[in-house]
C-alpha cells in the first residue's frame, strides 16, 4: 500500500507584484522524513513553508497538508510550527506560556516533557518576555511540539542557539523522527542540514535546482578529490599531466586534486611514483556543493 505523503507541492507559483517569490515549484515529502529546504536568502524558502502552513495562498498550483487543505482545522491541529519570530505574551511565565498552548490541542505533550525537550525546566517561573534570544527560540520549539504535532516545520530553528542547547535541540528532532513524525526545516547551518536530514532539497529563485540525499548531492554537485602532502620533488606541472586531474588546489605542502574518477586517477599516481604521502580520498562537504549548484543555476 502506497504511503500518503505528508506535504504535497504540485506546480506552485508565488507571485508578489513584478517578483516571483516561488516559480513552478514541484515537492513531495514523505511521512517519516527529515527534509532541509536550503537555498540563499531570497531563494523562496520562507514563502514555501507559508503556503504550506497556509498563511500564504499560491498564485497557482496547489499546496496539500496531510492529504488535505493546509487552511483545514482538523489539519491545523496535526502540525506544529517553529517560525523565525517567536511572540510571546507580557506578563505570562514560561511554564505559563506552554501551558496556554498545550490548552489548544486535545492530546497535548506534558508541560515536564516540553521544558525538558526545550532545556527550559530551570527558566519555567520566568517571564517568557525576560527569556534571551537562544531560549527564547528553544521556548519556540516547545510551543511547536506542544500538541504533539504529525508534522513539525522548523525555520531557522537554532539560530542563537549555543552549542549546548543546539545538541539537545537536534537530539530531541532525531527522537522525534524515530517515531515517525516528518520535520520540514530550513537552515542556514549547512552541517546540520548534512547530519540530520535524509533529504535535502535546494531552491535558487523560487525553483527547485537539486532534491536527493545530501550525499548524493555532495557526490554530483563536488565530485571526490585527493589530498596529500607533496614531496619537494613534485611540480605542478608534472601533477598536470597526469590525466583525469581536472583541478589543482595547492596549499603550503598539502594539494588537493579534483577528478571525475578519483579511483583511476590514485592507480596512475601511484604507478607513475609521484612523491606523496598522507593521502586522503574526500567527497566535497554540503556547503560546497549548495555554493556549486548556485553557480550552475545563476
Amino acid at each position: 500500500m502506497k504511503h500518503e505523503p505528508a506535504i504535497q507541492i504540485d506546480n506552485v507559483t508565488k507571485q508578489f507584484k513584478d517578483k516571483k517569490a516561488v516559480d513552478r515549484l514541484s515537492l513531495t515529502i514523505e511521512k517519516g522524513s527529515v527534509t532541509a529546504l536550503l537555498g540563499p536568502n531570497g531563494a523562496g524558502k520562507t514563502t514555501t513553508v507559508s503556503m504550506i502552513l497556509g498563511l500564504m495562498k499560491p498564485t497557482s498550483g496547489t499546496v496539500k497538508l496531510l492529504g488535505g487543505d493546509p487552511h483545514d482545522r482538523a489539519v491545523r491541529s496535526r502540525i506544529g510550527a517553529m517560525l523565525q519570530d517567536t511572540s510571546v505574551i507580557d506578563d505570562l511565565k514560561v511554564g505559563e506560556t506552554i501551558d496556554l498552548f498545550r490548552s489548544y490541542y486535545s492530546r497535548p505533550l506534558p508541560l515536564e516533557r516540553l521544558l525538558a525537550i526545550s532545556g527550559l525546566g530551570a527558566e519555567r517561573g520566568k517571564l517568557a518576555a525576560s527569556l534571551s534570544g537562544g531560549q527564547q527560540r528553544r521556548l519556540g520549539f516547545a510551543l511547536a511540539a506542544a500538541g504533539d504535532p504529525e508534522v513539525l516545520f522548523l525555520d531557522e530553528p537554532t539560530v542563537g542557539m549555543d552549542v549546548t542547547a543546539r545538541a539537545l535541540f537536534w537530539d530531541t528532532v532525531r527522537a522525534m523522527a524515530g517515531k515517525g513524525k516528518t520535520v520540514l526545516m530550513t537552515t542556514h547551518y549547512l552541517e546540520e542540514a548534512d547530519q540530520i536530514a535524509d533529504r535535502a532539497a535546494v531552491i535558487s529563485q523560487g525553483r527547485l535546482i537539486a532534491d536527493g540525499t545530501p550525499s548524493s548531492i555532495k557526490a554530483s554537485a563536488t565530485g571526490r578529490s585527493i589530498s596529500f602532502t607533496a614531496g619537494e620533488a613534485l611540480t605542478r606541472d608534472m601533477l598536470l599531466a597526469v590525466p583525469g586531474v581536472a583541478d589543482i588546489d595547492w596549499k603550503g605542502s598539502r594539494v588537493r586534486l579534483y577528478s571525475t574518477d578519483t579511483d583511476r586517477l590514485i592507480g596512475v599516481l601511484l604507478e607513475r611514483k609521484m612523491p606523496m604521502r598522507d593521502i586522503e580520498i574526500q567527497s566535497g562537504g554540503l556547503d560546497e556543493a549548495f555554493q556549486n549548484l548556485l553557480k550552475k543555476a545563476q
